[in-house]
């Protein structure tokens, strides 16, 4: 049985791509940002969230640079990039269009 902090199979890029649409930021913070905007419902554990970026950067969506964080620690930052912006418009598409239908079939009545 699923939990509501279980992140629906296939929507982690396009939940990265839209966190970092908003501003650039390190690892932790978009699990931070993530899990506080969705009210603590979708939560991504590191052993996801990392491989995800390093995913999103080999397909040329994601830059990464090093800088110091608020803490003055060393992060790896990460932004959209032109091609990841195209890509977020394309999966949120897709996601709308998904989240409709699976709308429609939750609520058909029963007989």
């Amino acid at each position: 049985m699923s939990k509501p902090n279980d992140l629906v199979q296939g929507t982690l890029d396009l939940l990265l791509l839209k966190m970092l649409a908003l501003e650039p930021l390190h690892g932790w913070a978009i699990a931070i940002r993530l899990k506080s905007i969705s009210g603590d419902v979708l939560q991504v554990s590191e052993g996801s969230l990392y491989p995800a970026l390093h995913k999103l950067e080999q397909e040329g969506w994601i830059t990464a640079e090093w800088k110091q964080t608020e803490n003055n620690r060393r992060a790896k930052f990460y932004s959209l990039t032109r091609l990841g912006r195209k890509q977020l418009e394309s999966e949120a598409v897709n996601w709308t269009r998904l989240s409709a239908a699976i709308s429609h079939v939750v609520q058909l009545s029963e007989v």
